[in-house]
Parts: C-alpha cells; structure tokens; sequence
C-alpha cells in the first residue's frame, strides 16, 4: 500500500503497479468498505486500476490520519467477503456500417473481420472501474491477437453505443463524444440514464459478455 498526497485534499492509494484481478480485488474490497463505513471527512472515493483517489475534508482530518485510517481500513478489507460478480450480457452488431476501423484491425493483425469479432466476443470482461463519461466502464483484458493501439487522432464525434478498442481494453461509448477508441461494433442498449438505477448499465466489478447480432435485430432492440 502506498499513499502519494496529489492535493491538500486528495490522496492517492497505490494497491498494485501492473493491472491485474488480484489488485483489483483488493481495490473493490477497500472501495466497499470505504462506502459501507465512510470516516465523517470522507468526501468522495474514485478507484482506478492500481489505485483509489481519496478526496477528504482537509478541514476535519490531517493527511497522516487519513493514510492511518486507510491502512487499518484495508487490513479488515481483505477479509471481506465480496458478493458474486453480476453477468451483463451487450448484444452488439459488428456490421461496416457500425464498425469504422474493424477491417483495419484485422489487417493489422493479418485476419479478416469475423476472426475480430470472434475473438472479441469469445471472452467474458472484468470492469476494472468507470471514468472519462458517466457508465463508461473499462473492460479487460482483450485478447492479445486482436490488442491494437489508439488512433493516432481521436474522432470529434464517437456515436453513441460504439464499441471500442484500446490496447488490452474495450468498452462501449454511453454518450456522443469525442474518442480515439478504434470503433469495432455498436449496441442498441442504452448505458446510461439518469433516472434508472444504477445509472450504469455496467458497474465496477461486474463480468461483462459480448453477443453479435445482425442489423436486423440491432433494428429492432433499438425501436422504442
């Protein structure tokens, strides 16, 4: 464990250096905790990978409390018994239409599309934790045949649904928004609302499966 002060604030807790389930779990068991049992100055809490950002009330605790509070925090943590994973299954339509830099992908890897979304829906995801746009969750790991780099200039305009790509990582865009993801399919279903909870169709800690479906049934999931 390994505290670095990012403001008079802020704390950054380091529970790993590599991404990994093992550092994960240790992370979601601290987040849980943290949330079940929060210390009155505890203002917000936003895991990452490796790591937890701890905003605090500097007013109410000094920065050595807050790193001996967590220490004792994260030793009963481990011997929490965490519940199962929640399955979110995304039906997704690969076809050209939805899946700009598929055939890129593929080339850069010497296969065709169908060996791409073969392989990127063969595997059940971990989401690792959520950041950039509300209920976009980082999902790992991809398979290492179809692992490919960022465009090297991100797209003004992601369309809402798409799914992406990004080194060892995917995810699908809740929103319109800019992205430099490359862009293998999209999903009818609505990730994000306001008024639903969770908001997110997709939470920290959850698995998370792919299933390609045709336009025609794209079409129909995303009638009203």
């Amino acid at each position: 464990m390994r505290f670095c002060q990012a403001s008079d604030q802020s704390m950054l807790i380091y529970l790993g250096e590599e991404i990994a389930l093992p550092t994960h779990q240790r992370i979601l068991n601290l987040l849980r905790l943290l949330q079940k049992e929060a210390p009155p100055w505890l203002r917000n809490v936003q895991p990452a990978y490796c790591s937890l950002m701890l905003t605090f009330d500097p007013c109410c605790v000094h920065p050595a409390e807050v790193e001996a509070t967590l220490q004792q925090f994260e030793e009963r943590a481990q011997s929490e018994r965490c519940p199962k994973p929640r399955l979110v299954e995304i039906p997704v339509c690969y076809d050209e239409e939805f899946a700009p830099d598929l055939a890129d992908v593929a080339k850069a890897h010497g296969l065709n599309p169908q060996d791409v979304l073969r392989l990127h829906s063969s595997r059940t995801y971990h989401a690792y934790f959520l950041g950039f746009a509300p209920g976009f969750a980082y999902l790992g790991e991809l398979p290492e045949e179809i692992a490919t780099p960022r465009l090297e200039t991100p797209r003004k305009k992601v369309p809402v649904g798409s799914v992406g790509i990004a080194g060892k990582q995917t995810a699908v865009y809740p929103f319109a928004t800019p992205g430099g993801w490359r862009l293998i399919g999209r999903t009818p279903l609505t990730l994000f609302r306001a008024n639903r909870k969770p908001m997110g169709l997709i939470s920290i800690g959850d698995q998370v499966r792919f299933r390609p479906i045709s336009r025609k049934v794209f079409s129909e999931l995303a009638s009203p």
